[in-house]
């Protein structure tokens, strides 16, 4: 197959280079200019009817486009009314688009890459154009969807430039799944699997699929918020699905060259709010031997700070608050990207975009960082007048250098965090001594020497990836067509990591070889349909669309390991005394059937059904296989309504079902495995996980109402949604008694279910020739359920830090939102007062639910000025309503460094006329009563700042090379405006999927980025 895909490609790409010899086509030019006042307008839609065909006006309000006598060309913008012309004979054709009170011809990309008119749409869409993407710009692009869209909850990971997105929409996903939307490229799905991930015991953020790609490539990322807007695309689209159109050139057009530059500087951010008052000790008593010093750097329960006091290594140094802190440790990080792209018409009936970008992004930690090349080209070629071919390819180069591990485990770059306030961290420089062994700076081995873990440590992941598209049209007539498109999505990574000699928890001090080794990924998207427009009566039409598609998956990865090198500094795996090795494979298949049907009555009833039916390879044949139907309305009922205010109104309506089968292969059979031999016998295995038979699809069905309002000429604009979504059958993990021969297994138990608004509210409150000021508000309020888990609907547990092990964690609960964090309160006696044991110290009480690591109120107010050539942007985001298990939160009581410490240092802690240490009540504290690790999420950022200038087209009249030049100032995540956790970024994270939201768990601090952008269009 991939043979075949290789030579049909080879063979597009030739054609499209081809010019068609249609003598009866020519290139038409024009302007298009606003009534208003004149000026151009860029960005016009213009669609040539005939075939479907179109491109849109430049900056100056230009365009071009390959026309016939017969062509019939609409020029539509938002707010605009549409004006349509027959070519005829003319060459050459100015417009000018007079303001409309309705929205008329807006066009939205839906479900696989096909477009509709937004006043027929019955779902919710949202579209984020590439100018917000491409300006202050995040190394996982996804990250810059933050604040943008209603119901859309994006983080990134706190673990480098390298880390994943963690995108949740509309509340809580299925149990079983990672919760991140069904990310689509130009009609064709790609993989966005995590390539590994941190848990309590350490481990790193390696990334995700979606961000490998360049924002320079996206046009738009509109995204499908409801069942009814993803169901066309059946298995992995109940979590929502975002959909990327790459950029490309139109045809006819001339060469274009343009050139962008982007340079990022982030520095880490310090949110803690530590005591300094007391400093390094034990027992209220500062160290007086070295080995004192060094077990006891991670504690602030020594004196009131004053003098000095021996060191780690026996030097004196002074007993005084730190001019440095943790945050010092790490440098300033630079995101420096360079993106070049050219593109032109091929002829009257072609057109090709070729760009190339290449990121260098620097860490904050030292000698870690990501190298990035992505080299984009998109083909656009009419072969006839009644065939298109289309063909993307997306070629990825992707290093990331000494990945920072997370948690608070081995090798964490950020074990600094805690020192005792007198302590400069900069004394433990390089990290090893003269014989290339670790310093140990804490009373634990496994709390690695940052220093050790920049100059030494070893975690390298490369990546070689193509995301391919290959796409051929055939109109029958101008309004019935068939389309075939296959899709490939290949990635081939390798990984090496190693953990260094010196480093003081391996054994001798001789280090180990965690594993070197490859991996391949891949998924094919074959789809075939056949679609048309066709006029029933005169009221009544319709749109049908039927098809069918194939999707194949497989990974495979081999990987060899060691552990104790022989020969210190050679990290090759013939250097170790113990060798091991790895394999792993899996292989999925979907088939799918699917249709659309959309009637139209008048202009203002449109009525939508389509059923999906899918078989999947992963679930016994006999229950295997289920449809999926939806049905959507769109009612435009200003029409019937006599208010001069009111521009647009339409009341849209929905039901979907879609289906998801298991997150894992291979659960339905039951597989020996291979063992160490015994006397000379080759030996096997039984596995412990016990097959599930009756395993079958699982489904989330849900209802949408909405309403989308436009009153003053589009001055003011409403979109408003309701929507409740409901998971049933999910198959989930279940534990079993060893006593019964297994102790694990899936069942297909879970259901949850999400009730929401979503509000957006766009509105132009100036507008005059110099001055506009654009402002739009998006607001969601999400109320989910837990309705049952396993058999007996036990909670299932999800994740935890290490700080609370096994006393605090967050999971699905029955009857509550989930993921719950539950916690230990304290014990109470029959009065309610809190009890204690007779050294006192609180007691633990009953294990509780504290709330929901997902927020139920959150959104964005986004606003843009412009003044004549200078446009300025301002991002607000918020989050209400969640809660965070912190590990900072226990540290930093555990170790004397929480602020509120300093009750009792002197005279002790009483409760209950018992008096204990500060030190042991603390400690004791937050180790009984884990509810005090537990802090509200709520915070409101200021996300993004832009400031730009547009600099006069006459200005490059001498400079024949340069046609125009942009040039701005950008910003990101500039400042917490409000926040009530007192020592962390409420949105820090270590872990990139479901089982670590809301976990915060010392990995890398967060960081703050200013930079510029130069935007240079040349000839």
């Amino acid at each position: 197959m991939r043979k075949f895909l290789s030579i049909t490609f080879a063979l597009v790409l030739l054609l499209s280079f081809s010019v068609s010899a249609q003598d009866q086509r020519r290139v038409l030019k024009g302007k298009v200019t606003a009534s208003t006042d004149g000026l151009p307008m860029p960005g016009v839609t213009i669609l040539d009817k005939s075939n479907q065909t179109g491109t849109t006006t430049d900056v100056d309000g230009q365009y071009s486009i390959s026309v016939t006598d017969k062509s019939v060309l609409v020029f539509s913008f938002i707010g605009y009314a549409s004006k349509e012309y027959t070519v005829g004979n003319m060459t050459q054709l100015d417009v000018v688009l007079e303001e409309d009170s309705r929205v008329l011809g807006e066009v939205v990309v839906v479900a696989l890459g096909l477009t509709k008119e937004k006043e027929k749409v019955g779902y919710s869409v949202s579209t984020v154009s590439s100018e917000v993407l491409d300006k202050a710009r995040e190394t996982n692009v996804a990250n810059s969807l933050a604040g943008q869209v209603a119901g859309l909850v994006v983080k990134g990971t706190n673990g480098g430039p390298g880390g994943s997105s963690n995108i949740v929409l509309r509340g809580l996903p299925s149990i079983s799944g990672t919760g991140s939307p069904l990310f689509v490229i130009n009609g064709v799905p790609m993989d966005n699997t995590q390539r590994g991930s941190a848990g309590q015991w350490g481990g790193s953020d390696n990334g995700d699929g979606i961000g490998n790609l360049s924002p320079d490539d996206i046009e738009t990322m509109t995204v499908l918020k409801g069942q009814a807007a993803s169901a066309l695309y059946g298995a992995r689209a109940s979590n929502g699905v975002i959909l990327i159109t790459t950029k490309g050139a139109q045809k006819g057009g001339d060469w274009s060259l343009t050139y962008n530059l982007n340079v990022m500087t982030e520095n880490a951010v310090d949110f803690t709010n530590f005591q300094r008052e007391y400093g390094q000790g034990t027992g209220g008593q500062r160290p007086i031997t070295a080995t004192d010093a060094r077990t006891s750097g991670r504690f602030a329960w020594g004196e009131r700070m004053g003098g000095n006091v021996i060191g780690y290594d026996g030097n004196q140094y002074p007993y005084a608050p730190s001019s440095e802190g943790y945050i010092d440790f790490y440098r300033t990080g630079t995101n420096t990207t360079n993106s070049v792209a050219i593109s032109k018409g091929l002829g009257k009936d072609g057109a090709f975009r070729l760009s190339l970008s290449n990121l260098k992004s620097n860490s904050i930690v030292p000698n870690s960082g990501v190298d990035r090349l992505n080299i984009n080209l998109n083909i656009d070629q009419n072969i006839t007048e009644k065939l298109n071919i289309t063909a993307m390819i997306n070629y990825i180069d992707q290093e990331q250098t000494n990945i920072p591990s997370l948690s608070d485990g081995p090798r964490n770059p950020n074990n600094f965090l805690f020192l005792a306030p007198n302590i400069r961290p900069s004394i433990f420089a390089p990290g090893y001594d003269e014989a290339g062994n670790e310093i140990v700076f804490s009373d634990d081995i496994f709390v690695t020497n940052p220093y050790f873990v920049a100059n030494k440590n070893i975690n390298n992941l490369g990546r070689k990836r193509t995301i391919s598209a290959l796409s051929a049209k055939y109109s029958f007539t101008p309004k019935i067509y068939a389309m075939l498109r296959v899709g490939n999505d290949v990635s081939n990574d390798d990984f090496y990591n190693v953990e260094p000699t010196g480093l003081a928890y391996t054994a001798n001090l001789q280090g180990n070889l965690g594993g070197r080794g490859l991996s391949t990924r891949t998924e094919l998207n074959v789809d075939a349909l056949l679609g048309g427009d066709f006029k029933l009566s005169d009221d009544i039409s319709l749109d049908a669309l039927v098809g069918g598609t194939i999707r194949k998956n497989s990974f495979e990865t081999v990987g060899v390991s060691g552990s104790r090198f022989v020969i210190p500094g050679l990290y090759s795996p013939f250097n170790v005394v113990n060798f091991g090795r790895s394999y792993g494979f899996e292989e999925r298949e979907v088939h799918s059937g699917f249709y659309s049907l959309g009637f139209g009555y008048k202009d203002f009833l449109t009525l939508t059904t389509t059923g999906r039916y899918d078989v999947y390879s992963t679930l016994p044949v006999n229950n295997n296989n289920i449809f999926s139907p939806s049905v959507t309305g769109a009612f435009l009922f200003d029409k019937f309504l006599n208010m001069p205010a009111l521009d647009f109104g339409k009341l849209r309506a929905s039901y979907a079902v879609t289906s998801g089968e298991p997150f894992a292969a291979y659960q339905t059979q039951f597989y020996y495995n291979s063992a160490n031999s015994y006397a000379g016998v080759p030996a096997g295995s039984s596995p412990l996980g016990l097959p599930n038979l009756s395993l079958k699809p699982f489904t989330t069905d849900e209802i949408e109402v909405g309403f989308d309002l436009s009153f003053f000429k589009t001055r003011l604009s409403f979109d408003m949604a309701y929507f409740t979504k409901t998971t049933n059958n999910e198959i989930m993990n279940a534990n079993y008694s060893i006593s019964s021969g297994f102790n694990s297994g899936v069942v297909a138990t879970g259901s949850t279910r999400n009730k929401g608004i979503e509000v957006l509210v766009t509105g132009i409150p100036v507008q005059t020739a110099n001055f506009s000021w654009k402002s739009s508000l998006n607001f969601t309020n999400v109320k989910n359920e837990v309705l049952s888990t396993d058999p007996n609907n036990n909670p299932i547990n999800l994740g935890q830090n290490r700080a609370t092990l096994g006393n605090a964690v967050t999971a699905y609960v029955v009857g509550l939102p989930g993921p719950q964090i539950r916690a230990y309160d304290y014990k109470y006696d029959a009065n309610g007062n809190i009890v204690v044991n007779s050294a006192g110290i609180p007691e633990r009480g009953e294990l509780k639910n504290w709330g929901s690591v997902l927020p139920t109120v959150y959104g964005g107010w986004n606003n843009d000025f412009t003044f004549k050539s200078f446009t300025f942007g301002v991002l607000i985001d918020y989050s209400f309503g969640n809660k965070v298990l912190s590990a900072t939160e226990f540290y930093s009581h555990f170790r004397g460094l929480h602020q509120n410490t300093l009750v009792g240092r002197e005279g002790g802690v009483t409760t209950n006329e018992i008096t204990a240490t500060a030190e042991n009540y603390y400690r004791g504290l937050v180790q009984n009563v884990t509810r005090t690790s537990v802090v509200d999420g709520d915070f409101i950022k200021l996300r993004q700042l832009t400031f730009g200038y547009t600099f006069p087209r006459e200005m490059f009249n001498s400079v024949p090379v340069l046609k125009g030049l942009t040039a701005s100032i950008v910003a990101r995540n500039l400042a917490i405006l409000m926040r009530k956790a007192e020592n962390i970024d409420p949105e820090a994270t270590f872990g990139s999927n479901i089982s670590y939201l809301g976990i915060e768990g010392t990995s890398l601090p967060s960081t703050r980025s200013i930079g510029f952008n130069l935007n240079f269009k040349l000839n």
